[in-house]
């Protein structure tokens, strides 16, 4: 079965029988202390009807949990939800521009799909200090989110608070004021997963976004339309390196890698398109029954030297808003 699996060699941190994740633990002194807070957001004021930050009347539950009961609250957690949700992922990501990529689906997905990536990446999703995840509802409205820090978040409508707090309590968590988790002191973050070689069933932390990009349906949730850092400031053209699928009726799926220039997500995707076309006929190789855009990251200008000296030539895309720079078979 295609899974992952956590290094046997990495050591899990413990402190007074509370467990942190693997992937993110504390190193300098702390008391870790279990519990959640409670606080009421009233609703947002958008105007326009279904708008996604429109949200309801609210209350936010953060708890802190050990590490090895992360897993089962979150199963009882998702039990309150409706048998379909719209998951969400957070990574850590090689964006030069920003720190976290964020995916979420659009599509309702069925809650046997969530939970059976839960259970095939738990690894990787309960452990690795790079990535968060989540879903969420809107009928009745839930929220459920875990950080990189494996902090445990729930928003949840008024009249689902009790419920909330019943899971909770049955967990012995109790709320506080302080409760304290890897986050609550100066912490590391690590990915965790072993990849050997001779195992091809087991997936890079790479390879597992991208299978969580199809089965949840996931889109990166940024503005497609304006090239802005994490501070919200225009960058203008940029360089981005892009990693396309191409899925073939018959014979393997090969992948593709596009460098290029671009003012935003949209152009960059629209150019990395066009390079494959002419990739495709320029090599000969049939036509492709799909192609997916797998990662879209953005390059500074000393990232991209060494690419600019492996560039065949610079060059408009034809039929694309950005410039092309090199583009390959990852396979070659």
């Amino acid at each position: 079965m295609i899974t992952c699996k956590a290094d046997p060699a990495l050591e899990r941190h413990e402190i007074d029988g509370f467990k942190f994740p693997l992937g993110a633990y504390p190193i300098e002194p702390l008391v870790p202390k279990p519990g959640y807070t409670l606080q009421f957001e009233p609703a947002d004021g958008g105007e326009d009807e279904g708008d996604w930050e429109e949200w309801p009347d609210r209350y936010i539950f953060d708890a802190v949990i050990s590490a090895d009961r992360v897993e089962p609250l979150c199963k009882m957690l998702l039990s309150l939800f409706p048998g379909r949700m719209f998951p969400i992922l957070d990574v850590l990501g090689r964006d030069a521009y920003r720190e976290i990529d964020p995916y979420i689906s659009y599509d309702l997905i069925g809650s046997d799909r969530v939970t059976d990536c839960l259970r095939r990446f738990r690894d990787f999703l309960f452990e690795d200090g790079m990535v968060g995840f989540g879903a969420m509802s809107e009928e009745p409205f839930l929220y459920l989110f875990v950080d990189e820090h494996k902090i445990v978040t729930i928003r949840a409508e008024p009249t689902y608070k009790e419920k909330v707090e019943r899971v909770l309590h049955s967990f012995d968590l109790e709320q506080c004021e302080d409760p304290a988790g890897a986050d609550a002191a100066a912490h590391e973050h690590r990915s965790v997963l072993s990849i050997p070689k001779d195992q091809p069933d087991l997936l890079t932390p790479d390879e597992i976004v991208e299978r969580l990009r199809d089965d949840w349906q996931l889109i990166l949730n940024v503005d497609p339309d304006q090239n802005l850092d994490d501070e919200g400031r225009p960058l203008g053209v940029t360089a981005w390196r892009c990693i396309l699928r191409c899925e073939f009726p018959a014979g393997p799926t090969r992948y593709v890698e596009v460098i290029l220039r671009a003012g935003c997500l949209r152009e960059a995707e629209e150019t990395a398109f066009d390079a494959v076309d002419e990739l495709l006929e320029r090599s000969g190789t049939g036509e492709p029954r799909d192609v997916f855009v797998v990662a879209s990251d953005r390059l500074k200008p000393e990232q991209l030297g060494p690419v600019r000296t492996q560039a065949r030539k610079l060059r408009r895309s034809e039929g694309g808003a950005g410039w092309l720079i090199a583009s390959r078979w990852l396979d070659e």
